[in-house]
């Protein structure tokens, strides 16, 4: 897999602790890298990242990215081979109730990840993960591209604008330069569901919550059109975008978009009712009850369009929209129902997908 680029090398993961964090800290494991994690906290009660004993396998670090003297310090002494910057604020209703750490989370602590690898200056892939949101939507019905314009109504949108900002000021002042080891490119996706996210206020969540609990569910955009993918569609995007960055200089400074295929964009609705089919409910209706109640701006469209990424990576998406809800739904529902193990429900996922990908002859899985 990524022609095994990351066995035996130090891989360094900000946000290892969160949903998608975790998904990655582990496949890394699972591809031979020596993972080190920078997190300040535990973001969830459950953790995925607790359940599945992570901090007993990797170097951990409970750090905010927002302190900078710690961040010089971790990444000098380790001096990671690779780092994927995830750490950030990602809760849309979070950024209205606390739009101050939310910037400072999302911009200041992307420049000090940024500012750190400067002043370290040591040959590093670096991958940033920023956000479908960083786009200034206007409700298109094609899929943004990678030059379109950064920008966004709301707090977190615009956090995430001004984060591009500031990576790209930083590649051209800074790592653009012939005698900086740093090589940076940008992955941005969006609308990830999928085993062992319990963040609040996303819709899989707490209908998970929920229907563990024989309870309906209230939703409140019922006709908000998103294209769902399974997180290991990005992570796998990231890691092929690390592993060609690695390889060759041809990427430095650019971004990239990873999402789904486009008949995957369906309705909050729809999605809701197929995933409710895994929990036996005879009825969707039963399932969950739809309100009124939007208490901030939800965009009703927003897709990418992820050309550049088949283009210059061969990356394309791996699972159709059926095996998205059937890996989301019986991860949740081993979880709550099976007390398997989880530790291996979620390898077995990672082994899945990776056999599937080889099967469609995907370039990544050489």
């Amino acid at each position: 897999m990524f022609k095994n680029v990351y066995k035996d090398k130090k891989v360094l993961v900000t946000g290892h602790t969160g949903f998608k964090g975790t998904w990655l800290t582990l496949w890394l494991l699972k591809l031979g890298a020596k993972v080190i994690g920078i997190s300040k906290d535990i973001p969830t009660n459950p953790s995925m990242f607790e359940e599945l004993q992570l901090q007993k396998k990797i170097k951990h670090y409970q750090e905010d990215i927002r302190n900078l003297s710690k961040m010089n310090e971790i990444i000098a002494v380790e001096a990671p081979e690779f780092l994927f910057h995830l750490a950030a604020q990602p809760i849309v209703s979070t950024s209205y109730e606390n739009p101050i750490d939310t910037i400072s989370s999302n911009v200041m602590g992307t420049a000090n990840i940024l500012e750190a690898l400067k002043n370290s200056n040591h040959k590093c892939s670096v991958i940033i993960i920023t956000s479908d949101k960083a786009y200034a939507n206007v409700e298109q019905v094609w899929g943004y591209k990678e030059d379109d314009k950064m920008g966004g109504k709301d707090i977190y949108s615009g956090s995430k604008g001004a984060a591009e900002l500031i990576i790209k000021s930083y590649y051209h002042s800074f790592f653009k330069k012939d005698n900086c080891n740093v090589k940076l490119a940008i992955g941005r996706a969006g609308n990830v569901i999928g085993g062992g996210d319990w963040a609040k206020d996303r819709i899989v969540v707490d209908c998970m919550h929920a229907w563990s609990k024989n309870q309906s569910v209230e939703i409140r955009s019922p006709e908000a059109t998103r294209p769902w993918q399974h997180v290991l569609e990005p992570l796998s995007g990231y890691l092929n975008l690390g592993q060609v960055l690695y390889e060759n200089n041809s990427l430095h400074g650019e971004a990239f978009n990873f999402g789904p295929r486009a008949e995957q964009n369906h309705t909050v609705k729809q999605l809701l009712a197929d995933l409710s089919q895994y929990w036996h409910f005879t009825n969707a209706k039963d399932a969950f009850t739809i309100t009124g109640n939007i208490p901030f701006h939800e965009a009703g469209l927003l897709k990418l369009n992820c050309d550049k990424a088949l283009f210059y990576l061969k990356w394309q998406a791996n699972l159709e929209y059926k095996d998205t809800i059937r890996f989301t739904s019986e991860w949740y529902y081993d979880f709550y129902n099976n007390n398997n193990n989880i530790l291996e429900k979620t390898l077995e996922q990672i082994n899945e997908y990776e056999s599937m990908a080889k099967t469609r002859g995907l370039q990544w899985t050489e």
